[in-house]
């Protein structure tokens, strides 16, 4: 099916380009959206007259999600979820909790805007990119911990795994330093 997009949209075109998409993206995604219409000769002519209307609206969005994304871009959201001992969580985070982070800190994003390649399954420090407009994109942090307290502690640069194999050889040392001091009384007797 042929469309003029009424918008920027990402891997398809920029605005106001007839391209070629799948009947069921069109009707499903692009047309409800108001992403595009159809390609005929009455939408055509009335894309023309509607055109600079369209450009001015879309600049007027991006200053305003240019603005958004400055604020937002680098900001760190701390999401704490229970995992095991190794860091792996028992769930996962998905683009409805960042997205939920990112509103509860007073921030304005929805699920859709979130773009994450896979879910995050472990404890840490993540980069998640947020689509604020088709042409503008903030990057925020996930800080994803066991505990308010775990989370600061990665917020100042330590990883969970470092704290536990500093933990596990502290105790190997101490139980070393012990049985040498066993070992040096049987000496004595």
């Amino acid at each position: 099916m042929q469309v003029i997009l009424l918008e920027r949209v990402a891997k398809l075109g920029q605005m106001g380009e007839v391209v070629n998409v799948k009947d069921g993206y069109a009707r499903n995604f692009l047309l409800p959206q108001g992403k595009a219409l159809r390609a005929n000769a009455s939408n055509i002519k009335s894309f023309e007259t509607r055109k600079a209307q369209l450009v001015a609206e879309n600049l007027e969005t991006k200053k305003e999600a240019e603005g958004v994304a400055e604020k937002l871009n680098g900001q760190t959201f701390v999401v704490i979820r229970s995992a095991s001992d190794a860091g792996a969580l028992y769930g996962s985070v998905t683009a409805r909790d960042i997205a939920e982070a990112a509103t509860a800190a007073g921030f304005t994003a929805g699920r859709n805007q979130i773009v994450l390649q896979s879910p995050i399954k472990d404890l840490g420090i993540h980069a998640v990119t947020v689509v604020l407009h088709p042409e503008v994109s903030a990057t925020i942090n996930m800080n994803v911990a066991r505990s308010p307290e775990e989370a600061e502690l990665q917020a100042s640069g330590k990883s969970i795994q470092d704290l536990a194999a500093e933990a596990e050889a502290a105790a190997d040392f101490e139980i070393s330093e012990l049985f040498d001091d066993i070992g040096g009384a049987a000496a004595d007797e």
